[in-house]
């Protein structure tokens, strides 16, 4: 998938990438974050921007609060 480096993403964007890890992955909520950090920001929380990379984080203490406790 082709990102534009310019551009912020949303929450919803790592949402709906989050649970895509979950359900094609078959794994815990922590390594789809492990994965999604690896594999989307190249182990680089810098790698779109510190807006990006917050929403990420947001994106992940929703699912954790609300479904994968």
């Amino acid at each position: 998938m082709t990102v534009n480096r310019g551009s912020v993403l949303g929450k919803e964007y790592f949402l709906s990438y989050i649970k895509l890890i979950l359900k094609s992955r078959n794994c815990t909520l922590e390594m789809a974050k492990e994965l999604t950090f690896k594999m989307f920001f190249h182990n680089n929380k810098d790698q779109f921007g510190k807006e990006t990379y917050q929403r990420f984080l947001t994106a992940y203490e929703d699912l954790k609060n609300c479904c994968y406790q």
